[in-house]
Parts: structure tokens; C-alpha cells; sequence
């Protein structure tokens, strides 16, 4: 797949896209809390992608090769599920932190992005891994400019994790996206500086970091999709849509209800 650099009619319609993927987790905020199912906070989801805002779920029947159709709207990945977590019978409780990972198609273009949350009181070092990870992100982010190339994405980001005693997952990465789910090029959470594709203004990718408590091992349960840590460690992801500008880059995921960036 060749890269898809994005002309600024493109480009305005990633910004609109990544908006209302932000604007959907700011919706379901306020629904993630003990007592509720991972099943109803994906129905809340769909009927306000579908009926209120327009879009379309990317993730629902999604079929990537070697894989059976995704069958849910959204990801929910709890405590030591890592990535791709399917809506079910599962009841959050106060303690648990839950990644809400979403995907819209609006106009023809995808918008992605996910956040951490906790139910009630989380952990010391729950709430740690989930600060330290939304750091990850942010120093993966603030070394996208034109020249910069993709290793120092992925060299910020494991340092930052293992500095803390973390660990990173290798074998899911950022992805480039636009038309597409997934477009090159693939953003690798680790690697080294002055290493990789250089980056050029009108790329847009995701930047998703998904850092383990533990030993940075996974492994696939039998439903096909969810992944897991092997030990049994925590884990937590946040995720951008990004662009790169002329000077530096832009967040196309933003909405009122945007964590701030980490000082």
C-alpha cells in the first residue's frame, strides 16, 4: 500500500472525522461506571454514532485477513486486556480501568481514537500506568514534525514506559488512516532515533501506545479478537489521529471533552 499524503479538502475531512470520534467518547463518558456492561456502554455508541451524529461504526463486521468479522461497534478492553476487548455481559467494577477505543466513518473518511477511563477508585498503580501511558502518547506526539522520522516516535515512547518500569507491546502499532481503517505507515511504539520513514506534511496516523504493568508478552483468547497480557499485568492504550503540518503536527481527535495534554 503506498503512503496517502491528504490534500487539504482531505484534510478538512479528517478534522471532522477525528472530531466526532472524540465527541463520541465524550458521550459516553458519563456512562462508564460501576454496574454497567461493556455491552451496554457499545449499544449507547452505536445508536449515537448512527442516529445522532450521522457516522458509521469502522469496527462493526470488520474483517482484516485471517480473522473473523469483528462484532461490535466499539472496543472495550478491561484491566488486563490489552487491545480489541469485544462488548459483552462484562459488568465494570469500581477498581476496574477500561480503554473505550472507537473508530466513525463520516463522509468517507475514518476518525480513531481512545482513551482510558476509571471506574471509581483505581489502583495506585493502576492510575499510574494509566498517567504514564497518556504521557507515552503525548511524547510519541510531540516529536511529530516534517524530517522527524518514525523511530523517534517509537524511541520517546519506550523510553518514557520503561523509565517507569513498564513495558511496550510490540506486535500492535499506530497506523496511517484516512480513506482506510489502516494505511501505511505502521507506527511503532519502540525503536531508535534517526531510524524509520521520514515524515512529511499531509501524513495522518494514529499514535496509540499500549503499555504493560508487566512483561510486555500477549497473547489472543478464543473469541478471535481480544488480547491479553500472558502475566496477567494491567494494561493501558490512549489514542490520537494525527496529522503532520508544514511545522510541526496537528490532533485531528479533539473535542470539548479532550484530556488535556500532560505538563
Amino acid at each position: 500500500m503506498a503512503l496517502q499524503l491528504k490534500n487539504p479538502e482531505e484534510i478538512e475531512k479528517m478534522r471532522l472525522a477525528g472530531r466526532l470520534a472524540a465527541e463520541l467518547l465524550d458521550y459516553v463518558t458519563p456512562y462508564v461506571r460501576a454496574g454497567v456492561t461493556t455491552g451496554k456502554l457499545n449499544d449507547l455508541c452505536h445508536a449515537y454514532m448512527v442516529e445522532e451524529q450521522g457516522t458509521t461504526p469502522a469496527p462493526l463486521n470488520y474483517a482484516p485477513p485471517g480473522y473473523k468479522p469483528y462484532p461490535k461497534s466499539i472496543c472495550t478492553s478491561v484491566n488486563h486486556q490489552v487491545c480489541h476487548g469485544i462488548p459483552g455481559d462484562r459488568v465494570l467494577k469500581a477498581g476496574d480501568i477500561v480503554n473505550i477505543d472507537v473508530t466513525v466513518i463520516k463522509d468517507g473518511f475514518h476518525g480513531d481514537s481512545s482513551r482510558m477511563f476509571h471506574v471509581g477508585e483505581p489502583s495506585i498503580q493502576g492510575r499510574r500506568l494509566v498517567e504514564v501511558t497518556y504521557e507515552c502518547m503525548w511524547r510519541g506526539i510531540r516529536e511529530v514534525r516534517p524530517g522527524a522520522q518514525l523511530g523517534d516516535v517509537g524511541s520517546a515512547i519506550q523510553m518514557h514506559a520503561e523509565q517507569h518500569g513498564f513495558s511496550v507491546v510490540r506486535e500492535f502499532c499506530g497506523h496511517g488512516i484516512g480513506r482506510k481503517f489502516h494505511e501505511d505507515p505502521q507506527v511503532l511504539h519502540y525503536g531508535r532515533r534517526g531510524t524509520g520513514m521520514k515524515l512529511e506534511p499531509g501524513m495522518t496516523f494514529t499514535i496509540e501506545p499500549m503499555i504493560n504493568a508487566g512483561k510486555p508478552a500477549i497473547r489472543e483468547l478464543a473469541d478471535g479478537w481480544t488480547i491479553v497480557t500472558k502475566d496477567h499485568s494491567l494494561s493501558a492504550q490512549w489514542e490520537h489521529t494525527v496529522l503532520v503540518t508544514s511545522d510541526g503536527y496537528e490532533i485531528l481527535t479533539q473535542s470539548a471533552g479532550t484530556p488535556p495534554p500532560p505538563s
